[in-house]
């Protein structure tokens, strides 16, 4: 018995298993943690004695990590409005443009509170 191919009794040729829903779904999930995890990996580094350097630094750590959540939300938003168009689901429109705006706002977090603030 082989662990990655299955044998078919008419011919008996193998062929590769295939992944379930919750196989491709478990393994997109994996894919896109690793992209993330490599995309993401920046270094903190400040000079010891300046605290406030410390802490803008992680403060752009943060922020960029926030906008590259937003940026995914707003990728899946308009995967969602393209299906409903497809599908003519109103439901499913109203909650792909509720994603889409959602994203577009924790996209531009910071740029936002820069405006409150006032800081340039």
């Amino acid at each position: 018995m082989k662990l990655f191919s299955k044998k078919n009794d008419q011919n008996h040729k193998t062929e590769p298993l295939r992944l379930g829903k919750k196989g491709r779904m478990r393994f997109a999930t994996f894919a896109t943690l690793m992209i993330c995890t490599y995309c993401l990996s920046t270094t903190v580094l400040a000079a010891a004695t300046d605290p406030l350097t410390v802490v803008n630094n992680l403060s752009t750590f943060i922020f960029s990590l926030i906008r590259a959540i937003g940026l995914i939300l707003l990728g899946w938003g308009i995967v969602q409005v393209g299906l409903s168009f497809q599908s003519h689901d109103p439901s499913q429109r109203s909650q792909g443009f509720l994603t889409l705006a959602g994203g577009l706002v924790i996209t531009f977090t910071k740029e936002i509170l820069d405006l409150i603030t006032g800081t340039p």
